[in-house]
């Protein structure tokens, strides 16, 4: 199987890029239809590794699931027959774990293995087990088998804090609230879009869900059936891939379509690093370069803040900066896999330490004090880059080193490109449109 980019790079990027339906709501979305009565429509749904390993994954379980047309997909979870998660199919990908939900709604009972995807760092399980289980589901782990057993005794009700937001917690709770018979609270939630676009979803085929700052309450409805097909949101992550790559590059790119309150933080940050930023619509912008590039240093932090999806790719920008620029990252503890991989190519980057008063509050992850973490580096842009030979380790990652490779001069070869199109979908076909020289061997 070819699993691998041959890269020629050096050339200006220019051109349009039509943004694909977001990764993170193509596969929420997918599995809260499985709780859905009859056939749900699904568009704006990417062909991605991800949203293909869970169709193969929910057909197993006697789900029907078929694109009628590239990006539009139907659903239906009536004839679920089996309670129990494959280990193999589960454990490539993460969002298998949210599969308690429709399980639970459709048997009471469920079998779910430890949930793979990128290793980024320790996500935060053990915040959605509590979860669960203050909501009345028993849960149980045998350690020997690698599987979950959760049990539905009564149905969901009650109120659950959660001490740091998670993104898949949220949602998956959220999902648990729908068989409540009175009411679920969710409090501290991870306010994201793509959450809120899940509750529009959801909403719009009869549940009744509200959302108010960083408490979401699900009251009971009688089900869920879809009124009309729904369009998920466009990528906001594939949007920064190609808007770093574009200024990067000295090219010139328009990418749309978006709304702007996806994108918000990222046209702030971007526009201080001296590139040209011009909306040519309310979902439609130019990313271009226009003179030398400010070294600009950033944070990661939750919605509405710089996400830690962007750091990677802004890693690439900030190799073309005059200056030094640093990336903080505080939402995952092991991020940076792709720094070593850059330095193959002639990046000059430097891990270095920052002093931080109250590092268990300050870090989205569970911060444990005995640990050694790296979670800030220095970048020494404007370095000359040449070609390598790079491994790629997780998905956003990837993208970046796949950029990384059209910067540098001669050819590259990037490995692993199943785990980019994990979350890109035509990635080959949209670098080439724009000019790249690029090929999948």
């Amino acid at each position: 199987m070819s699993d691998s980019y041959i890269i020629t790079g050096g050339k200006p990027l220019k051109g349009e890029v039509l943004l694909s339906g977001a990764k993170n709501v193509a596969l929420k979305t997918i599995i809260a239809a499985l709780m859905f009565k009859g056939d749900v429509i699904l568009k704006n749904i990417p062909k991605i590794n991800d949203v293909l390993d869970l169709i193969e994954l929910i057909r197993s379980l006697g789900a029907t699931a078929n694109f009628k047309e590239k990006n539009t997909l139907v659903i239906n979870g009536s004839k679920l027959k089996s309670n129990r998660v494959d280990l193999v199919n589960g454990s490539k990908i993460r969002v298998s774990f949210m599969l308690f939900a429709p399980l639970l709604y459709h048997f009471g009972e469920c079998f779910v293995p430890n949930p793979g995807g990128c290793r980024i760092g320790a996500r935060p399980i053990d915040r959605i087990i509590k979860g669960l289980i203050a909501l009345g589901i028993k849960v149980e782990y045998d350690p020997e088998t690698g599987y979950y057993h959760a049990k539905m005794v009564n149905k969901p009700k009650g109120t659950y804090h959660f001490e740091k937001p998670s993104h898949t917690g949220t949602e998956l709770l959220m999902m648990i609230g729908l068989m409540t018979e009175s009411k679920v609270e969710i409090d501290n939630i991870a306010n994201e879009p793509e959450i809120d676009d899940l509750i529009l979803y959801l909403n719009s085929a009869g549940a009744f869900i509200s959302e108010e700052g960083k408490k979401i309450t699900i009251s009971k409805c009688n089900e869920i059936r879809q009124k009309d097909s729904f369009t998920i949101m466009s990528d906001r992550n594939e949007l920064v891939t190609y808007a770093t790559l574009a200024v990067a590059s000295h090219g010139d790119v328009t990418i749309g379509p978006i709304s702007k309150n996806l994108i918000n933080s990222f046209l702030e940050i971007i526009k201080k690093t001296g590139a040209g930023v011009e909306e040519i619509s309310n979902f439609k912008y130019r990313f271009f370069y226009k003179g030398e590039i400010i070294a600009t240093d950033i944070e990661t932090t939750p919605h509405p803040g710089f996400m830690t999806d962007w750091q990677p790719s802004w890693a690439i920008l900030m190799l073309q900066a005059k200056g030094s620029s640093i990336i903080h990252e505080r939402v995952f503890e092991n991020r940076f896999l792709y720094v070593d991989e850059l330095k193959k190519l002639g990046a000059d980057i430097d891990f270095i330490e920052v002093n931080i008063e109250n590092p268990e509050l300050f870090y989205h992850f569970n911060f444990e004090k005995e640990r050694l973490y790296k979670q800030t580096i220095k970048i020494h842009g404007v370095k000359e880059l040449h070609n390598a030979i790079l491994n790629i380790a997780d998905l956003r990652a990837g993208a970046a080193l796949a950029c990384a490779a059209l910067l540098a001069e001669g050819e590259s070869a990037v490995n692993g490109a199943s785990i980019l199109e994990r979350g890109y979908e035509d990635f080959v076909e949209k670098i080439s449109k724009l000019g790249g020289v690029i090929k999948k061997v």
